[in-house]
């Protein structure tokens, strides 16, 4: 299981968008789109080993680069300046608790009949 998924809600605390966020005062908050596991790859290009050195999450609204398309031949593309969320290192992201409604610090527990939760750290409550 993992601490972060796609689909919930966190905040950025390190970064360009962070640093701009906190000079005026506010808080980078957005749902995970993508999380990219990071793998280790050996000689013959196959994957070997997890490394979470690698691990990245796509948050929307967060960290958008511009990507410069041009046309290419007969093919529908967009053309233009192409705006998208580039990723950022799971590091630099913490998961908002549904019941405090604040940056957190994740658990995990293991009941009785094998199930595993996650759990906030600051108000010890579950959040699955």
């Amino acid at each position: 299981m993992e601490r972060i998924k796609k689909g919930d809600l966190v905040e950025v605390t390190v970064g360009r968008d962070a640093a701009d966020a906190r000079r005026e005062g506010k808080k980078v908050q957005g749902t995970v789109h993508r999380v990219i596991r990071g793998y280790r790859i050996d000689r013959m290009h196959r994957k070997v080993a997890r490394d979470r050195n690698k691990d990245r999450v796509v948050v929307q609204g967060v960290n958008i680069i511009v990507k410069h398309q041009r046309r290419t031949g007969d093919v529908r593309t967009q053309v233009g300046r192409i705006e998208r969320e580039a990723p950022v290192h799971i590091s630099n992201v913490r998961l908002v608790c549904p019941t405090c409604k604040r940056g957190t610090r994740v658990g995990f527990r293991v009941f009785e009949d094998g199930t595993k939760v996650r759990y906030c750290k600051r108000c010890d409550e579950a959040i699955d």
